[in-house]
């Protein structure tokens, strides 16, 4: 994978950078920067050697050209990170829009508007790829977050620019989840949640060749504890998600040694899923009709976090269980905080578990939080990801 390095003399010529702006925002207001932060090392790296920048992000997915999903209130909030005033282009393509870019100055900053408000984006259409190597003379990505889509502006623009690299975000990030696989201190403990099997049973195959302990939570626990014959009562679980964890339980297609499987022992239910639920402890796993498993119990929340507190490497993808509603977020928050304790490696992979460490104020304390739920989702499995490959 090439890298800035790679790229050569910068100074004075203008540089393509796909970012990750995908950010939370309310009332015109950016409500979490973090993804906006994590690129300020690569912008920083390429100002500073001379270069000009026209930056390219998506945020949300807009259907038509949404005004509440413009990136304004992110060229704001990038300008109060970096001290410079960041100028908004009215588009991602066109005259007005080249006529932007070529009146750069060294070190200026400008950003495209969504470039999801083009509708070629998505399809990686080579119109839009050949307007985007337009602007500039080197291509940079660093949007691990999008590395696993091949859009125009991740793949088809790179397969059009001679002098490509990744970011230093990405690189990290590729680094990073590529060596908790490869050579993990040990022992590796996996801790997967969230809410299908489906979702992670590549994750989990993984896992199971690699890693010494998986901690299951969340409400894909339930497809495996029917599996093992527990009643789940109304608790989320798909017929298939059931037959994808009889699959784990019994090895198929792991081809290796076997991690060991580690289920809840006890947890907390409701009668529906909502913030007036009442939450109804259950020393136990056979859930009454009518009931719904919400949280994994005390039990085994404690001790997850005694086997999270003796790993040499943590990942952890995914919540124990409802922890946006606080009667059901205490088994989240134990792991949360026994990840954040650990004196190992850390890697927390995006999506709801970066989402619970903001919640409980730990997301500083872990080694590696993930800016791509999806990505390094599939790189964890496996799969190639387009944004990086065409990188190489």
């Amino acid at each position: 994978m090439r890298t800035l390095a790679d790229l050569g003399e910068v100074a004075g010529q203008r540089v393509l950078v796909r970012v990750d702006f995908n950010v939370p925002v309310h009332d015109g207001t950016v409500t979490d920067d973090t993804r906006i932060a994590a690129a300020l090392p690569t912008l920083n790296e390429l100002r500073e050697r001379g270069a000009a920048l026209v930056l390219v992000s998506h945020l949300g997915r807009p259907q038509e050209r949404e005004p509440e999903l413009s990136l304004a209130p992110v060229a704001q909030r990038l300008s109060e990170l970096i001290g410079e005033p960041v100028k908004l282009a009215p588009g991602a393509r066109g005259d007005e829009v080249a006529h932007l870019a070529s009146a750069l100055r060294d070190r200026d900053i400008l950003l495209l508007e969504n470039i999801r408000y083009e509708p070629g984006e998505t399809k990686n259409d080579p119109d839009l790829a050949a307007d985007l190597a337009g602007l500039a003379d080197a291509y940079v990505d660093d949007a691990f977050g999008a590395a696993h889509r091949a859009h125009a502006s991740t793949v088809g623009v790179a397969e059009l620019m001679e002098r490509r690299a990744a970011g230093l975000l990405l690189a990290h990030e590729v680094d990073t989840l590529t060596e908790v696989l490869r050579d993990p201190a040990r022992p590796l403990v996996a801790v997967l949640g969230g809410a299908k099997v489906s979702d992670k049973i590549g994750v989990i195959r993984s896992f199971q060749r690699v890693a010494d302990t998986i901690l299951i939570g969340g409400a894909m626990c339930f497809p495996f504890l029917k599996a093992m014959g527990h009643s789940v009562g109304d608790s989320l679980c798909a017929q298939d998600d059931v037959k994808l964890a009889l699959s784990a339980m019994a090895g198929d297609s792991i081809g290796g040694p076997e991690a060991t499987l580690q289920l809840p022992s006890d947890l907390v239910l409701a009668d529906h899923f909502g913030d007036d639920a009442e939450p109804v402890a259950l020393d136990g796993l056979e859930v009454p009709d009518g009931m719904m498993g919400l949280d994994i119990g005390p039990r085994s929340a404690d001790g997850y976090a005694e086997t999270i507190q003796r790993a040499g490497t943590v990942f952890w993808n995914g919540p124990m269980g409802a922890f946006e509603l606080e009667p059901f977020a205490a088994g989240t928050r134990t792991v949360a905080r026994a990840v954040a304790d650990c004196p190992g490696t850390t890697v927390v992979g995006g999506g709801d578990s970066a989402a619970a460490l903001h919640q409980f104020g730990l997301q500083d304390r872990v080694t590696h939080l993930s800016t791509g739920g999806g990505a390094s989702m599939e790189l964890i499995e496996g799969k190639e990801l387009p944004g990086v490959e065409v990188l190489s």
